[in-house]
C-alpha cells in the first residue's frame, strides 16, 4: 500500500498555473466569460472591475465545490465522524473515517474512495490564480482605471487585498508554509515562505484597507456575499490568532489585536445575532446575506447555481424530511458519536441549540439529524437537492467568539465572560458564571464547538489552541513530533515541483505520515 501511495504521488500533480478559464455565475456574477485578464484594453471600466471579482469568486468557489471540502478539510480529521450503517454508498463513504484516522494518502488516493475525489485538495492552483488576478487587478486600480475613482476605487482596492489575503490564510491553514507574492506578473519560481511570515505580510497590507472599506454595501443583496468591513475585521482576527500560536514570542500583540478589532467589531453594533432563536430567523442566517453573516459564498437555487450534491457540509448529515426525495434519504449518511455530542451538549443543561439544532442527537446511526441546516429544504419533494444554504465563511457569532478567546488568553476575564455569553443568550443558554483562567478557556473553546459545527472551524481550533496533541479534546489526536513535522497540514501535489527548484514538499507527507 505504501508504494502504491508512493506511485501514485509521483504521477499526480501540479505547478502554479497561472492560466486563466473562462467563468460565470449567476446573479450579481453574471458576467461575459473572462478570458482577458492581463490584456490592457480589458481594464477600462467599472464593469471590467466587477467582472475580474465575479472571476476571482467563482474560481474560489470551484475549490470549495470540488469534492466535500468543508467537511474533509475543517471537521472530519479530528474523529467524531462516522459513516451509518445502511447509508447510501456506505463503502465508498468510509473515507470520512480514514479521513478520521488523519490516514490522508488512502483517503485520497485508494481506488475505494475514488467517487470523493479528495486529492484535489492539495492542488493549489486555481488559489494562486485568484492570487493573480488580484495582483493585476490591484496594479491596474493603482494605475488608475476610467470611471473608477476615489472611494470606490479605494474599496476596490481594499476587496482585491481582501480577497488576496484571504486566499493566502486559507492555504496557510491547509498547508503551512506557502509561495508568497504580490506582483502582478511574476514569473521567477518561488520557495515556500515561512506562513508565520506569510501571515504578518497580509496582516500589515489588510490593516489599513479595514477604514477604507465601509461598514455596509449599496446593495443589500451583497451582504456577505461581497467583503465589506466586518469581513476585514474577521480575516484579520483569524490571521492574529493563527499567528498568536505559531510566533509564542509575539503572542501577546496577536491577541492584543484580535481583541481590539473584535471590541471594534461589537461596538460597531452594525452586525447583530439573528433572534429570537427560532426555526425561521435560523433558516434566515443559513441562507445567507443576513445581518449575522460577514463573509460567505451565497449560492442559491433561484439563481440556477450549481453546486456539487457532495459539497455542502450538510449533506452527509441530513435525511428525510431535511433532504429529499424520501425513498432515497431514509438515513442521515453520517452521524456524530454520541461522547462528543454530550462534551459539547449535556442533556440537562439549558441550551436551546441541542434541540433545535439536531434530532436524535445521541443515536449512533443513522436517524442523527444536524437540523442545524435542515431549515431552507428544497422546494421539491421529487429532486435528489440538498437543503439551499450558504456556504458560510466568517459569521458574526464565530468573531465574537474570537474575541472572547483573546480577552480570556489576555487575561481579561470580564470581557471574555460578557462575550461568550453574547452567544449563549441568543442560543437561550444558561449564562457563564465560572471564574478566569483554564476553565474559562476550556469553556469558550466548546462554546466555538457548539455555535459553529458543521461550520469548518473545528480542526482549525484544534490545530491553533493545540488542543490537537491532547486525547481530551479529539479522538485522533497527534503526537508532539506528528504536530511539530506538519501532520495538521494536507500534502501538496507533487506537481508543484515541476520547473521549480526550490519547491519543496511537506514532509511529513512525503514518509507517509509515519
Amino acid at each position: 500500500m505504501k508504494n502504491l501511495i508512493k506511485n501514485k504521488l509521483a504521477v499526480i500533480g501540479l505547478g502554479i498555473a497561472l492560466g486563466f478559464s473562462s467563468s460565470g455565475c449567476k446573479n450579481y456574477l453574471t458576467v461575459e466569460p473572462i478570458d482577458r485578464l492581463t490584456g490592457n484594453n480589458y481594464y477600462l471600466s467599472q464593469k471590467d472591475v466587477e467582472s475580474n471579482f465575479a472571476f476571482m469568486y467563482a474560481k474560489f468557489f470551484e475549490k470549495i465545490n470540488e469534492t466535500w471540502v468543508m467537511g474533509a478539510i475543517g471537521e472530519a480529521r479530528s474523529g467524531e465522524i462516522f459513516v451509518s450503517e445502511g447509508a447510501n454508498s456506505y463503502s465508498q463513504r468510509k473515507v470520512i473515517e480514514v479521513l478520521g484516522k488523519n490516514q490522508l494518502p488512502a483517503a485520497m488516493y485508494s481506488s475505494q474512495f475514488d467517487w470523493y475525489k479528495l486529492h484535489v485538495i492539495s492542488n493549489w492552483t486555481k488559489y494562486y490564480q485568484v492570487i493573480q488576478s488580484a495582483n493585476i487587478l490591484i496594479g491596474k486600480l493603482e494605475e488608475g482605471i476610467p470611471g473608477v475613482t476615489g472611494s470606490d476605487q479605494a474599496r476596490y482596492i481594499a476587496e482585491a487585498k481582501f480577497l488576496r489575503c484571504f486566499t493566502y490564510f486559507w492555504m496557510v491553514r491547509l498547508f503551512g508554509d506557502v509561495p508568497y507574492y504580490t506582483d502582478p506578473y511574476h514569473t521567477e519560481p518561488l520557495a515556500r515562505e515561512n506562513m508565520v511570515s506569510v501571515l504578518n505580510k497580509c496582516i500589515a497590507e489588510l490593516t489599513p484597507q479595514k477604514d477604507l472599506m465601509p461598514w455596509s454595501l449599496n446593495d443589500p443583496g451583497l451582504r456577505g456575499a461581497r467583503p465589506a468591513k466586518g469581513a476585514i475585521i474577521a480575516l484579520l482576527m483569524h490571521m492574529n490568532m493563527w499567528n498568536s500560536s505559531f510566533d509564542p514570542g509575539n503572542k501577546n500583540k496577536y491577541l492584543n489585536e484580535a481583541a481590539n478589532l473584535g471590541k471594534q467589531l461589537i461596538d460597531s453594533k452594525q452586525h447583530k445575532l439573528i433572534a429570537p432563536f427560532t426555526d425561521q430567523n435560523w433558516a434566515v442566517v443559513t441562507k445567507g446575506r443576513s445581518e449575522e453573516s460577514l463573509f460567505e459564498f451565497y449560492k442559491s437555487i433561484n439563481y440556477g447555481d450549481f453546486v456539487e450534491p457532495l459539497a455542502p457540509f450538510w449533506d452527509h448529515f441530513l435525511r428525510w424530511p431535511y433532504k429529499f426525495p424520501r425513498y432515497t434519504n431514509q438515513l442521515s449518511h453520517c452521524f456524530f458519536i454520541s461522547t462528543y455530542m454530550n462534551q459539547i451538549f449535556p442533556e440537562g443543561d439549558a441550551d436551546k441549540r441541542r434541540e433545535m439544532w439536531f434530532e436524535d442527537i445521541t443515536s449512533d446511526n443513522g436517524r442523527f439529524v444536524l437540523r442545524k441546516f435542515g431549515t431552507n429544504v428544497y422546494a421539491s419533494g421529487n429532486e435528489d437537492k440538498n437543503p439551499d444554504n450558504t456556504f458560510s465563511i466568517f459569521r458574526y457569532a464565530d468573531a465574537i467568539l474570537l474575541y472572547a478567546e483573546a480577552c480570556a488568553e489576555l487575561g481579561k476575564n470580564n470581557e471574555a465572560i460578557a462575550a461568550v455569553n453574547m452567544v449563549r443568550d441568543r442560543a437561550q443558554a444558561t449564562r457563564y458564571s465560572g471564574g478566569g483562567g483554564g476553565a474559562l478557556k476550556d469553556f469558550i473553546f466548546l462554546e466555538r464547538e457548539r455555535e459553529l459545527i458543521g461550520e469548518g472551524h473545528r480542526y482549525f481550533d484544534l490545530i491553533r489552541t493545540r488542543r490537537l496533541m491532547s486525547a481530551e479534546w479529539t479522538m485522533s489526536p497527534l503526537t508532539l513530533d506528528q504536530y511539530n513535522r506538519g501532520g495538521w497540514t494536507w500534502p501538496i501535489d507533487p506537481s508543484a515541483m515541476n520547473n521549480n527548484p526550490n519547491m519543496k514538499l511537506n514532509e511529513y507527507w512525503t514518509t507517509i505520515g509515519r
